[in-house]
This record gives structure tokens, sequence and C-alpha cells, in this order.
């Protein structure tokens, strides 16, 4: 199969882009700079330039493929919104390409939304967004996206743990390590039952793999390894590696020890993804988030968060 991949030299992205061509299928990778081109190029992939604003660069990179995994997006937490509208736009032009031709078009989320469209629940594949939760993040992409199985496009969303973990991470851990550094404490929020679901980089790519390769028109796919870790457990590993005590810290302290992280930490976000293993043949392989902290990788300097 001949697959576009938009955000295929990110983090998530650059794990795909092997994983497909491993399996047989020709890429081709959207770069916005020289630096993401040589990337792709160095991993074997095609070069499509453009960017998330070119709209028409990204309808002639799904025009030329039999299948999309849609990855790109602007993680700019000053204007979450802004970024939200880029993707829903790109996800309409990629869609209007695809319409009436059964190709696959994969794109990324996340569970998160799940602790504000279905609260107190466990997070399963069924619990769908409607136009009603508009509030919550990137919840018009995927309408949008599982909108798209009526028109034609064998369309699937993957929602991603908010944790997706490996070595060479820059996401929430790196920065929840360099904050217990800088504050000399590994916290909590409240008593640190809140569950965080996660994920491996490498068991996702496989899951964007097999979505593209197996999932039917409007699926929603789970990439979470881990149901749910206990936020204090998270803690405890991250200050027994630092040598900092581990604490609780107040709700109302939250944005004053975690920044922006504040808003998140404290969310409880069971997540199922048994609905997903039986429909496509997921299996995670690869260490789970603890295990993957113990090892080491994340405390050496090299390893530090960039935010």
């Amino acid at each position: 199969m001949r697959v576009f991949v938009t955000g295929a030299s990110g983090w998530i992205g650059s794990a795909v882009v092997p994983e497909l061509i491993e399996a047989g299928h020709q890429v081709t990778g959207l770069a916005r700079s020289d630096a993401s081109a040589a990337a792709l190029a160095a991993a074997g992939a095609k070069v499509h330039r453009g960017s998330l604003d070119d709209l028409e660069s990204l309808r002639n990179g799904a025009a030329a493929a039999d299948g999309v995994i849609h990855l790109a997006f602007r993680h700019d937490f000053g204007d979450f919104a802004a970024a939200a509208a880029t993707d829903l736009r790109a996800i309409q032009a990629i869609g209007d390409v695809l319409a009436d031709s059964g190709r696959p078009l994969v794109t990324a989320s996340g569970t998160l939304m799940l602790t504000m469209i279905a609260p107190g629940r466990l997070g399963t594949e069924d619990i769908v967004a409607g136009p009603e939760h508009g509030g919550s993040p990137r919840v018009g992409s995927e309408i949008a996206v599982l909108g798209l199985a009526s028109r034609g496009v064998r369309s699937a969303v993957v929602r991603l743990a908010p944790t997706v973990h490996g070595e060479g991470d820059r996401g929430f851990v790196p920065r929840l390590i360099d904050i217990a550094g800088d504050k000399g404490a590994s916290g909590y929020v409240g008593d640190g039952t809140n569950r965080w679901p996660a994920v491996h980089r490498l068991d996702a790519a496989r899951l964007f793999r097999l979505g593209l390769e197996k999932a039917p028109p409007g699926s929603v796919l789970h990439a979470a390894g881990d149901a749910g870790i206990p936020f204090r457990d998270i803690a405890a590993v991250i200050g027994s590696h630092l040598g900092v005590p581990v604490m609780s810290i107040p709700a109302e302290e939250a944005a004053g020890q975690f920044g922006f992280l504040g808003a998140f930490v404290g969310r409880d976000n069971p997540t199922s993804s048994e609905l997903t293993r039986a429909l496509v043949g997921w299996e995670p392989s690869c260490p789970g988030l603890i295990a993957d902290l113990e090892e080491g990788h994340y405390f050496l300097p090299a390893a530090r968060s960039k935010y």
C-alpha cells in the first residue's frame, strides 16, 4: 500500500514510518523542513514537502496514496483552540480527497478527552463524542474523522494515552521529571489514586499500522498498553530515581507545582483497549510505563525535557 503520513518525523511518526516499511508498505512523509526531509529519506521514505497550513499539499499527498495516517498536530498549549482548528481543516481537506474511494484514513486523538465526555467511567472505545462535547480538546477532529465513514472513507481514530513513552521521549514524563528535580519533590495531586493510561511508542506505531490495514469504517481504537497506573506510583518511581521525597500536592496548588500540566495530572483516565485488541489483533509487547522508567534511561542527562 502507498501510505501518506503527516507528522512522519515526529515522536510517533518516526516509529510509524519504519513499522509500515517493514510491513511492506511504501511510505511518503510530509516534511515541512529540510531536517524532517532528511530524516524521512534516511528512514527509507519518500518526501512530500508541505505543512498543515498548506491544504493543497495535503490534498496532493492524499490523492497519490492508497491510505493516509494523519499524525501532525501543533502542540501549542498557549492557543490550543487554534491548533485544533488547524487540525480540523487538515482532516477535512484529506477527507474530501478520499471520499467515495474506500481508502483508509487513520488519525490520532487522545484518551484524556474521555475524562470530559464520560467522567467517572472506564474509558471504552464505544464512548463516542457528540457536538455537545465541542469544548473538549480535539473532539471536533474526532467527530469529523468518524463522520467520513458515511462518505466512503475507511476512517479510524486512534486515541493515544497521555503518556506515549520510550527512549527519546520529550513529552509529559520528562517534564514531570524536570519538575521534580527543580522543585526538590516528586508530586501527585490529592491521594494520587487517579489513574493514567500509557503506551509504549513502538506499540502505538504498530496499532496505527493495524488500523490502516484492518480497521472497519468509523472505528475507534485505544492505544493503551497500561489501562491505568495510579499517578502516585509514577511519582514514586521518579522520586526514587532522583532521590527526592514524594509528596501530595493539594488540587488548588497543582498549577503552581506542575505548570500547564496541573490541568491534567489530577485527572482519572482509566482506559480499556479490549475492543481494540479484539478488532484488529493488537497485542502490546513492549515494557509498560513503570518498567520503562525503572530501566533508567529517562534519568540520564541527555533525556531531560526540552520544554
